[in-house]
């Protein structure tokens, strides 16, 4: 490594923006640079949604170009640069290496094809070599553009996925790593390698599937033409990380077997690290390759959580955002404090967005809130229905670690809790008190960003092994205790919440009012 290096560069790609952060190399946030994004639709198809390459690449030159200049770091100082993404988002390329396709993690546009393959019996098979359903992965993507887009699929000559194409515009490599590799349906977990067999069972295209090496390697330099787009110098290493779950896991110190992680960004991750897959006998939950070689994650993701409070902010809160502004502050704190005047329960209101994954049969009921008391506006308006949203959350959580403790035998004594939702005070509480354990907050919230930055120091042979990583870089910020009269409170509109749930979902079911959302072929 360059005597002069100082910097770490990570670049998240994820389902509502993208950003650069520059870590130093004890792992402390220099500087970062972040824009917004959606995906597109393409009204021709239900359910598509297109991941937009050359948009998106352009925005994240933009966050890079920022996060160097508001660090005033100087490009020769940068040791070495990797990125991660949202994962199961995957990206197409012809001979000419040109992208072709590319789809985010919540396109659902292979309804049809999500059918077809289930009723030729691929789905178990797929689901004990690959660990997930159907639903958003990527064989079904495949029967879609074999058959809506013939032209496109018989030009398909190099497939990964979306930080696998961060990687590929800074160093000109196709490659992959276990952890955002096996988001695609189509790895053998257990090989932590593509699977021949979903290959031939699925009727993929052959030899199109990236180089696998695991995270922390290095794959390549900084290409010339990257270095005049980014400013970043020509040869600075590329570098492997992966899945933005399981390095946000890196990033909390979640390196051994046995340590549950609630991960809140768009969407929530609930997470147990085991020493094997844990394969759910009744295909509720999803499983991957952790990050870490020789290690496994099991997961329930809680859908669009944190992307509902940025709607909610956007939606209803143009007051409390203009108070954050002239008090120099975030919205979502003031919301909290908005919040943070109602009881555990939120008075009676519910709010109904995601529900508890089930990867066989995953759909949610429409948007809703449901409790207002029209005569008290002052106990069930804006400030209950901000609580309600974060209670939501707090169950959907609390549901997926029952799952994840019935799968392991080993139940939480304690729950770390990463990510842009982990920020405020109050839902930290919430997920306490809901839990019943304790909850600890890192001091770094950009979890995913800081593992990706582990995983530089790993493969700059500046760290002797992972522990020694999160041993030097991860540190806390607070540890919160649960409330036990609100979890008292908290353990009857947890079942309440689940039953009124249950009465909702016809109603999305019937076609009566949207679904928040639905897996292709439900």
């Amino acid at each position: 490594m360059n005597s002069k290096s100082k910097y770490i560069l990570t670049i998240d790609v994820g389902t509502g923006s993208g950003r650069s952060i520059f870590f130093d190399m004890q792992g402390n946030q220099v500087s970062s640079a972040q824009r917004e994004w959606l995906p597109k639709s393409d009204p021709k198809y239900p359910g598509a949604l297109d991941f937009d390459t050359d948009e998106s690449w352009r925005l994240i030159v933009e966050t890079i170009r920022e996060a160097m200049s508001k660090g005033n770091i100087d490009p020769a100082d940068v040791a070495g640069i990797t990125a991660t993404s949202m994962r199961e988002g995957m990206v197409l390329y012809n001979k000419d290496k040109k992208v072709i396709w590319a789809c985010p993690n919540v396109d659902s546009r292979a309804t049809d094809e999500v059918v077809e393959m289930a009723k030729k019996d691929l789905a178990k098979p797929i689901y004990k070599i690959g660990g997930d359903w159907l639903s958003i992965i990527s064989p079904p993507r495949f029967w879609w553009i074999r058959k809506h887009k013939p032209e496109i699929y018989d030009q398909i000559a190099h497939m990964h996925m979306l930080s696998d194409w961060v990687l590929f515009e800074l160093s000109g490599r196709f490659v992959t790593d276990p952890s955002i590799g096996s988001s695609s349906g189509i790895f053998d977990l257990t090989e932590r390698q593509w699977s021949d067999e979903i290959v031939e069972i699925a009727d993929l295209p052959r030899g199109v599937y990236a180089d696998v090496c695991e995270s922390g390697s290095i794959v390549g330099e900084v290409t010339k033409q990257a270095a005049e787009a980014t400013g970043l110098k020509e040869g600075t290493p590329v570098i492997t990380s992966g899945g933005d779950t399981q390095l946000a896991l890196v990033g909390v110190g979640a390196v051994k077997p046995n340590m549950y992680t609630l991960c809140g960004g768009t969407f929530w991750q609930a997470t147990l690290v085991s020493e094997k897959p844990l394969y759910d006998p009744e295909f509720r939950l999803r499983l991957g390759c952790h990050a870490v070689p020789g290690q496994w994650m099991t997961e329930g993701i809680g859908f669009y959580l944190g992307f509902t409070m940025r709607w909610f902010r956007d939606g209803f809160c143009q007051e409390e955002k203009r108070l954050a502004e002239e008090q120099g502050k975030d919205a979502y704190a003031v919301m909290e404090e908005l919040a943070a005047t109602m009881p555990a329960g939120s008075n009676g209101v519910n709010a109904f967005f995601s529900y508890v994954m089930n990867v066989k049969y995953w759909r949610h009921g429409p948007p809703s809130f449901v409790g207002f008391n029209i005569v008290e506006p002052e106990k069930t308006g804006k400030a209950a229905c901000i609580r309600a949203i974060e209670e939501n959350a707090a169950y959907v959580t609390r549901s997926h670690f029952e799952t994840l403790t019935e799968l392991s035998s080993n139940p939480p004594s304690e729950i770390t809790f990463a990510g842009g939702s982990s920020k405020g005070f109050l839902w930290p509480q919430i997920i306490a008190d809901v839990m019943g354990v304790p909850v600890n907050i890192p001091l770094v919230k950009e979890a995913t960003s800081l593992g990706s930055a582990i995983c530089v120091l790993m493969a700059l042979g500046e760290c002797k092994d992972w522990d020694d990583a999160v041993g030097r870089v991860v540190h806390w910020d607070r540890r919160i205790e649960p409330d036990p009269k609100n979890h008292q409170v908290y353990n009857d509109t947890y079942k309440r919440w689940f039953e009124i749930y249950d009465e909702m979902l016809p109603i999305a079911d019937k076609g009566l009012s949207p679904s928040l959302w639905r897996a292709p072929g439900i």
